[in-house]
């Protein structure tokens, strides 16, 4: 993937990190999404959606435009998500770019050369050994993507847990100079499934954005569905996380015939990535 010359600057100098060190201080991205979220960023939506080519015929499109850049990001679809599946089936929470990974024992997980620790990553040693040995699937949203995202399987909330950090890009190249997943803001919930055991989803923030916008709960007994909106980010690329326990899930096969040439699989939201491990069916690798 080609990284801009803004991007290389930033990363890849000694003046540019002093100016990154700068950009990702708290005011400045508290300042820069207030700057987003405001009328007088209206401008930038026609050149956005020309530059990353953006379908909107399927947006639902207020009168009078979108009032910010902002509320053109978090823009949704006239139509609903179609489902691919069941209870049976963790559906993919987003648009985006798929990779799956492996959790070894006693390995980090390795993403755009970048290795953390699932420890790290969920700020919880504990609840990270319940994953040993399981997968993680990580959806990576372009800025171009449509950036709401849904419930990927049906379950209990067993607890939501928010991590504040510093913000920084997640393009690769920032990935080959920071452990960016130690340090984004993020926040994930545990579900309790009866198909796939306890599930994680997580959000990750980005650079000078960081906002991540999720729904509360609105059913009194914590339960959720597969597709149900469970929120959207502001301004930036950003990531989705789903981990699952070992032996929990199957990938469906077919998606790595999609496979890109960074090794990422294109997907929609609603679409199946994957069942459960003793789903009946030719389904999976």
């Amino acid at each position: 993937m080609r990284e801009s010359a803004a991007l290389r600057f930033l990363y890849g100098t000694v003046p540019g990190r002093a100016v990154l060190k700068l950009l990702v201080q708290p005011g400045v991205s508290r300042a820069a999404g207030c700057f987003l979220s405001s009328g007088a960023s209206r401008w930038i939506v026609p050149l956005f959606v020309r530059k990353h080519n953006i379908d909107l015929s399927d947006v639902d499109l207020p009168r009078g435009g979108f009032s910010s850049f902002n509320a053109f990001f978090a823009r949704k679809r006239r139509t609903s998500v179609g489902l691919s599946g069941g209870c049976d089936r963790v559906i993919s929470p987003c648009d985006g770019l798929l990779s799956a990974v492996k959790i070894w024992d006693n390995t980090v997980l390795r993403i755009k050369n970048t290795e953390f620790t699932l420890a790290d990553l969920l700020k919880d040693r504990r609840l990270a050994g319940r994953f040993r040995g399981g997968t993680a699937l990580i959806f990576r949203l372009t800025p171009a993507h449509y950036h709401r995202y849904c419930q990927a399987a049906e379950g209990k909330v067993a607890f939501h847990r928010r991590i504040e950090g510093k913000l920084h890009c997640v393009r690769p190249i920032a990935l080959r100079t920071f452990p960016v997943f130690a340090q984004n803001s993020r926040e994930y919930q545990a579900l309790e499934t009866e198909a796939f055991g306890t599930v994680i989803q997580m959000e990750v923030g980005a650079l000078l954005v960081g906002k991540i916008r999720n729904e509360p709960l609105r059913s009194e007994d914590g339960r959720v569905r597969a597709g149900q909106e469970k929120g959207c980010f502001e301004f930036g690329g950003s990531t989705i996380i789903l981990l699952f326990q070992k032996n929990a899930v199957r990938l469906d096969g077919k998606l790595f015939e999609r496979k890109n040439g960074d090794g990422e699989i294109p997907v929609r939201m609603g679409e199946t990535v994957a069942v459960r491990r003793d789903f009946p069916g030719s389904l999976g690798v």
